[in-house]
């Protein structure tokens, strides 16, 4: 089956075959079975619609996506992602109120089979089995798109040093933790330490997702936030807060881009290494 996956807008992961498409058909198309269109935010609904009116002349529509808040299905090396990323798993055990993932899935993790690829998306790799993380990096030892990097974000609180052996071993370009509620803190500073121990080096492959803007927020809490994300080793990457609709202040904007540059946060990496 042919299958057109059609998306609201493009972004760096979008697959890349002849099939996929981030507007209205053109006039000289492929042969196509069936069109997916394909939303990850709830705020792309709207737009998602009306591609889907479109393209219901080419071939049967369906609407599908995390904005939905359907359980995902089974993944697919580059049908709704670029080849080289991978989802080796689903869902996450955690209920963290600003989160879908739960809600989406179940509140359990899936594990599905090992697709090869380098940047890994899970929702919570390490709350898999000790069998399926083993695979995981068995894997990313013979895949082909180059060192590992662990994007869809590691949980602190779970991080064992078996685990800190498998990455050292894996030589990642870049591990992603979460910094999301006060509870989260405490953890990423021992777990900041076991990877600094273990020959990472701080403010570089270590990095970690820092929630700001969420409702009852402000500018102090967050900066304070960040920075003591550096203290504690990784190099920060501010992810603003959005509502269903996708709501944002400029103001949260314009203080995010001071925490989500590289270049910018660096330098604040720096100047808080000589402090």
């Amino acid at each position: 089956m042919k299958i057109a996956r059609v998306f609201p807008r493009i972004t760096r992961a979008k697959p890349q075959d002849e099939l996929c498409f981030f507007g209205p058909p053109g006039m000289f198309l492929p042969e196509i079975s069936e069109v997916h269109v394909s939303v990850a935010f709830t705020y792309d609904l709207p737009r998602a619609h009306e591609l889907a009116e479109q393209w219901r002349h080419i071939a049967p529509v369906k609407i599908g996506g995390p904005a939905l808040n359907e359980p995902g299905g089974e993944f697919v090396q580059g049908r709704y992602l670029k080849p080289g990323y991978t989802i080796t798993s689903r869902g996450c055990p955690n209920r963290c109120w600003f989160c879908q993932v739960w809600r989406r899935e179940g509140g359990e993790i899936r594990e599905l089979p090992i697709e090869p690829g380098n940047n890994v998306l899970d929702d919570n790799l390490l709350a898999c089995s000790e069998s399926h993380i083993r695979d995981v990096f068995f894997m990313l030892k013979i895949q082909k798109w180059g060192r590992p990097i662990f994007t869809g974000g590691l949980e602190a609180k779970i991080l064992k040093d078996w685990h800190v052996k498998l990455l050292t071993e894996a030589k990642p370009k870049g591990i992603f933790f979460a910094y999301d509620t006060p509870d989260d803190y405490e953890p990423l500073v021992m777990a900041g330490r076991k990877l600094i121990s273990a020959g990472f080096t701080p403010h570089n492959v270590i990095r970690c997702y820092v929630l700001i803007g969420y409702p009852g927020d402000d500018f102090v809490k967050a900066a304070k936030r960040l920075t003591n994300t550096i203290r504690a080793g990784f190099m920060p990457m501010a992810m603003l807060y959005r509502d269903e609709k996708g709501r944002v202040s400029k103001d949260w904007q314009r203080f995010q881009r001071e925490w989500v540059r590289p270049a910018i946060v660096r330098g604040k990496c720096k100047q808080e290494a000589m402090a």
